[in-house]
């Protein structure tokens, strides 16, 4: 009888004990913020393959990078407790993911071939996924990033006023390149560790 009574006294003690613990656990798993930027990059995928901004075969590679990084915070997870610099390292890739998707939804696919500019756009997404790859390395912080990518956008911008009349003379296209050209050696600055003031 006694030793009925010890085993059941030994169960609900360990019972109340994983009470008390899985709280915490949760706790320390739990990522609203991480969930709710993956939710709403998945819904930026959707309005792109909508409006033909992005092709199934990109929504594809999307969706496997997104599946990656939720694997990765799945194992940082995995022990109960996922930990700051984990956190942010899975911020840091997310970043860089919807980067991507928003520079895959500003890009015009739908150009005629007058005024195309292959070189020019090859140029934009090669500095681009640069970028990306600086924040999710961390050699780029935000705060770069968002100026980087702001000069970016704003050379699409002139890019998009230059196609409006159909042509892009050689001039407007050497003038994008040179804008592209001081974006990119600020980009490499940053990757090679190398700060000053960017422009």
């Amino acid at each position: 009888m006694k030793l009925k009574s010890l085993s059941l006294s030994l169960v609900a003690a360990t019972l109340l004990a994983g009470l008390g613990v899985a709280p915490a656990i949760a706790q320390n798993t739990n990522t609203p913020g991480i969930e709710r930027t993956q939710q709403e990059i998945r819904a930026r995928i959707q309005q792109g393959i909508a409006s033909g901004h992005i092709t199934q075969q990109e929504a594809q590679e999307l969706y496997q990078q997104e599946r990656s990084i939720q694997f990765r915070e799945m194992r940082f997870k995995a022990d109960g407790n996922a930990t700051p610099q984990e956190r942010e390292q899975i911020r840091r890739e997310l970043d860089a993911m919807r980067a991507d998707v928003e520079r895959k939804l500003a890009n015009d696919r739908f150009s005629t071939r007058q005024n195309s500019t292959p070189g020019i756009d090859q140029r934009e997404e090669n500095i681009g996924a640069r970028i990306d790859r600086g924040i999710a390395s961390g050699q780029i912080t935000r705060a770069e990033a968002r100026r980087l990518h702001q000069r970016e956008r704003d050379i699409q911008r002139l890019e998009s006023r230059y196609k409006s009349d159909g042509k892009v003379t050689q001039a407007e296209r050497k003038k994008l390149q040179r804008s592209l050209k001081a974006l990119n050696e600020d980009v490499n600055r940053l990757l090679h560790n190398e700060r000053r003031a960017i422009r």
